[in-house]
């Protein structure tokens, strides 16, 4: 019986003007009302999508929000953390290194803020995020020593499709390396994902993967739509992803979300 459905943002529950539409507003209200647990994964800090999540209504003590693509897990009203995974300064010298070498920007976060590393010159993350998070300008060298979520490569995506084939195997092993979206390239660390998150979420509540449904479009969605009892892939996820996944719906454009959960339900 699902009682949890995970729901990935860019390109899945947001249409392409980055809107929740109305019908999946409605529904989401409805089945959270009804007592499932709706849960917002994203890259993005919790801050940054704040309005989604009162838009839904995700704000009671048992609504939670996997952030940081797994790597953070966070209670909504209160924002206590239920669990947290990141790595250490030291671990993001190699990505450093070859970020220097490919001469492209690079942005680090921690759990709070976003560091652009100056001397590396300045990315569209910013201007993708588009979210309330801060913006600490720093050098590698003056990063504190300190726990991160991930490191960012955010350009032009024809610039990311050369320097994801650039990528040395040691990189792929040393980093979770996902392209959350077209124009940004993400290095977590390698055992975070958002199935990572979601099984801190699931185990909080004495549930397991047996219990979730979830939704996505994209690389970073891959690990929970394989081990969720029922993975859903919208209308316009990558190719990969629909291979991922056990069931297909319309795209985030055409209410794919709201669709699939309407009939789903419907039948059980």
């Amino acid at each position: 019986m699902i009682k949890m459905i995970a729901l990935d943002l860019d390109n899945t529950l947001l249409n392409s003007k980055k809107q929740i539409s109305p019908r999946n507003e409605q529904v989401l209200r409805q089945l959270h009302e009804a007592g499932l647990r709706v849960v917002l994964c994203t890259g993005r800090p919790i801050n940054a999508i704040w309005n989604y999540i009162e838009q839904l209504g995700l704000t009671t003590a048992t609504d939670y929000t996997i952030t940081f693509n797994g790597g953070l897990v966070i209670q909504n009203p209160t924002k206590q953390v239920l669990a947290e995974q990141g790595m250490p300064k030291a671990a993001l010298q190699p990505l450093y290194e070859f970020a220097k070498a490919q001469h492209v920007p690079l942005d680090v976060l921690d759990f709070h803020q976003v560091y652009p590393l100056q001397e590396l010159g300045t990315s569209i993350y910013r201007e993708k995020l588009n979210g309330k998070i801060n913006f600490h300008p720093a050098s590698f060298a003056t990063l504190p020593e300190q726990t991160y979520a991930k490191g960012i490569l955010a350009n032009q995506a024809e610039r990311l499709d050369q320097v994801q084939q650039a990528l040395p195997a040691e990189l792929t092993t040393q980093y979770h390396v996902v392209r959350s979206q077209p124009e940004i390239l993400e290095f977590l660390p390698p055992q975070v994902d958002k199935a990572t998150g979601l099984s801190a979420l699931l185990q909080h509540f004495g549930w397991t993967f047996a219990e979730l449904m979830a939704f996505g479009d994209a690389e970073n969605d891959a690990g929970m739509l394989a081990r969720a009892e029922v993975g859903v892939a919208m209308g316009n996820a990558t190719p990969a992803i629909k291979q991922v996944a056990q069931f297909q719906t319309t795209t985030n454009d055409q209410d794919g979300v709201a669709t699939f959960l309407t009939r789903y339900f419907s039948q059980q």
